[in-house]
């Protein structure tokens, strides 16, 4: 026969079983924070974070602790949490204030919530991470609302390892919804495979690697997931870093060569949600050094961006060295002449390898949607940036000892002359190994690549200085019924030097003009236009030969006039 209890007895026992109830990861999650809690919306003035119960279990939470960078909160009191429900965690003086809208517990030393980002975490009393956010003001996805009184929530909680596609700032109006349910709430399901984003060594034996999203911590520290070339092999060990699991440590058996460059492979290896890393899982590694007189130099610069732009500098690797970007900072001078405004590149080891281009700028999705970058990878975010003016300055790259490693002081008068508005053109470096402060050296880049080549190669680039200008059409025969096959002509040019000018315009057998192709082109050293089979009204044309005279110049007084012959062709 069984024993009757009281409900007292009860619901002693019930406590005494949830807490004694051990969690596993994303059982609790973090899925609502207030980080910068003025200017105020509606809610209190107050940090906070909410955890959610999303598992099938109660827990009591006597015990738990959350934690930052900076430290540990206090021990958090008896309370039970039950499954999909939610409870407030601030400091104490917050709780009455918090406590109106739901359940709230307080913790001593609750952690200082920073604005601009900050890693966030929840510990279980068996000293267990249960759930980490490493989060950042672009999270909130709203500029207006990234200044103050909302909070970030997390859109769906069975997601709880996807980072910035699972966060975005409250729709609520009040500014968030501490308490209850998410105002974003929603299904958002993890299909995307994690990706290794780079790798360091911190010495000749020891490597990090960085992913885009917290790992499966078990397959992520099994050492045969990983590979380096070059006969070193599989580590000799592998650790996943806590508390956010994106990090994953490396020892070797063999040590690195300095001057080498390494490939690291990672597979089998799988994400919180089961989705296993692909495509993205390769990265180069090696012996870092730092930069010295000219081993990097400032490769193209946009000191005066559009309206709604932003200003970058690109920095090219001209050396043999692997350099960390860490150890290297960007900076101008004040109207004194004395350096000011030094930023560091990167608070984190980034390696910057032999002939790569890097982009130093505040805002990289604004440079992406500005012009076309061929490495979208090829960023580092700096979060202000020295002041660049838009008629003339400086700018310089400096190394961890407070050497400079380049310096240009630009003028807005090195533009190509014939440019009437220069708001959004970048100034290109034409050698990388001729002088940086040589006038000559820089030319406004071309019209043919959108005024500017962040990332890669710039259009102005020297390639030989013996080339002979020319101008190639392909192909000779063009049909623009847009059914994929010769739709259109290419116009394919090189030149020896920058700074040339080109006039096109489509003759028909005649010669009569029935296309002004382009006017006053900018061209690099070289590039190409396109004729869509089109007149000048965006009108089919007759089928039959047409005659694409290009006209070039500069500004020396060279000039070359160029003919080509094209069949035009239509089924219909």
């Amino acid at each position: 026969m069984f024993k009757k209890f009281s409900p007292v007895v009860f619901f002693l026992l019930s406590g005494f079983i949830s807490h004694a109830q051990v969690a596993n990861r994303y059982d609790i999650v973090i899925d609502e924070l207030m980080a910068d809690p003025t200017p105020q919306v509606a809610l209190p003035n107050n940090e906070w974070i909410e955890l959610r119960n999303t598992s099938s279990t109660t827990f009591n939470l006597l015990g738990w602790r959350i934690g930052d960078a900076t430290g540990q909160s206090g021990a958090m009191p008896s309370y039970n949490l039950l499954p999909d429900s939610f409870v407030i965690v601030c400091t104490a003086s917050a709780v009455a204030a918090m406590s109106a809208y739901g359940p709230t517990i307080s913790v001593t030393s609750f952690p200082s919530l920073d604005n601009a980002g900050d890693v966030i975490y929840l510990r279980s009393p068996q000293n267990r991470i249960i759930h980490a956010v490493s989060y950042a003001d672009a999270w909130y996805q709203n500029e207006l609302k990234k200044d103050g009184g909302w909070t970030l929530e997390m859109i769906d909680a069975k997601n709880p390892c996807s980072g910035f596609t699972n966060w975005k700032a409250s729709t609520d109006v009040k500014g968030g919804t501490p308490g209850k349910k998410n105002a974003v709430d929603a299904i958002n399901a993890d299909a995307q495979a994690p990706q290794l984003l780079r790798a360091f060594a911190t010495d000749s034996v020891n490597i990090s690697l960085v992913f885009d999203e917290p790992l499966d911590s078990l397959k992520a520290a099994t050492a045969a997931n990983y590979s380096i070339s070059d006969g070193i092999g599989i580590p000799q060990s592998a650790i996943t870093v806590l508390p956010t699991f994106d990090k994953v440590t490396l020892r070797l058996n063999t040590p690195l060569l300095r001057n080498k460059v390494y490939t690291i492979i990672a597979s089998a290896v799988t994400d919180c949600k089961g989705n296993i890393i692909s495509t993205k899982n390769t990265a180069r590694l090696g012996l870092s050094e730092i930069a010295d007189s000219l081993d990097i130099v400032i490769n193209e610069i946009l000191f005066n961006p559009k309206s709604n732009g932003t200003d970058y500098v690109e920095i090219y690797n001209r050396s043999n060295k692997i350099i960390d970007l860490k150890q290297t900072y960007i900076a101008n001078r004040n109207s004194t002449g004395v350096i000011s405004s030094i930023k560091q590149l990167s608070t984190d080891n980034y390696l910057l390898f032999p002939q790569d281009f890097m982009v130093i700028t505040e805002d990289p999705v604004i440079v992406k949607r500005d012009f076309i970058t061929q490495n979208t990878d090829a960023f580092v975010t700096v979060a202000s940036m020295p002041s660049f003016n838009d008629d003339e300055g400086d700018a310089i790259i400096l190394n961890t000892q407070g050497n400079i490693v380049d310096e240009l002081k630009y003028d807005e008068k090195w533009h190509f002359k014939l440019i009437d508005n220069r708001e959004g053109v970048a100034l290109e470096r034409i050698d990388y190994n001729a002088a940086t402060q040589n006038e000559e050296n820089w030319h406004s880049a071309a019209t043919s690549i959108g005024y500017g080549t962040p990332t890669y190669k710039n259009s102005q680039y020297r390639l030989d200085l013996q080339v002979q200008g020319e101008i190639k059409l392909s192909p000779e025969i063009v049909s623009p019924d847009n059914d994929g096959l010769d739709d259109f002509a290419t116009i394919d040019y090189s030149f020896p030097s920058p700074g040339y000018v080109a006039n096109i315009i489509i003759f028909d057998a005649n010669g009569r003009t029935v296309r002004y192709l382009q006017r006053n082109a900018l061209c690099g050293i070289k590039g190409s236009f396109r004729w869509d089979g089109l007149g000048e009204k965006f009108q089919k044309l007759p089928v039959g030969i047409y005659i694409i005279f290009t006209e070039v110049f500069n500004l020396d007084g060279k000039k070359k006039q160029f003919k080509n012959t094209i069949v035009l062709a239509r089924r219909n």
